[in-house]
């Protein structure tokens, strides 16, 4: 398993990168007024430099793309209830997640901004796996009745 952890790590890291870029282009179209904004301003002004805040905001969007997928080896856990991968995994991606938006300036610098920052995380956290588990519950209900198709057919 630990394999499995480390090469989705690896793995993980420019995907972490693509995401982090996408979202910077998503939000400049949004926000910018027609420039490209890579990275919030008070991130720059922390780093003295717009570079260096890009350099900085890469490396953690890639360490967080490193976490997510390396976490995503809880799902294989069969001896684990969904609800205790799901905690899990949660909790994983919560205790990167936060430091990272953080430090990036993602997030407001007071209670309620890191409140309201985690209230959103968990709400998209929360659409996600609703999406994933209806489309992986059509599949199995799918696949049983393939089976049962099967059986009648060898019956």
């Amino acid at each position: 398993m630990l394999k499995k952890v480390i090469l989705r790590g690896i793995s993980g890291f420019p995907l972490g990168l693509a995401i982090g870029y996408t979202i910077s282009i998503i939000t400049s179209l949004i926000w910018a007024g027609g420039y490209y904004s890579p990275c919030v301003p008070e991130l720059a002004q922390m780093m003295g430099s717009e570079i260096n805040a890009v350099m900085l905001q890469a490396f953690l969007c890639g360490m967080l793309g490193s976490g997510c997928a390396a976490g995503s080896v809880i799902w294989e856990v069969e001896k684990w209830g969904l609800a205790k991968q799901t905690g899990i995994y949660f909790l994983i991606i919560s205790v990167m997640m936060m430091p990272i938006a953080y430090i990036t300036y993602w997030m407001e610098h007071s209670l309620k901004g890191v409140l309201s920052y985690f209230g959103m995380f968990a709400c998209i956290y929360a659409v996600i796996w609703i999406v994933q588990y209806t489309i992986i519950r059509h599949h199995i209900k799918k696949l049983n009745e393939t089976l049962h198709q099967q059986n009648r057919e060898t019956l």
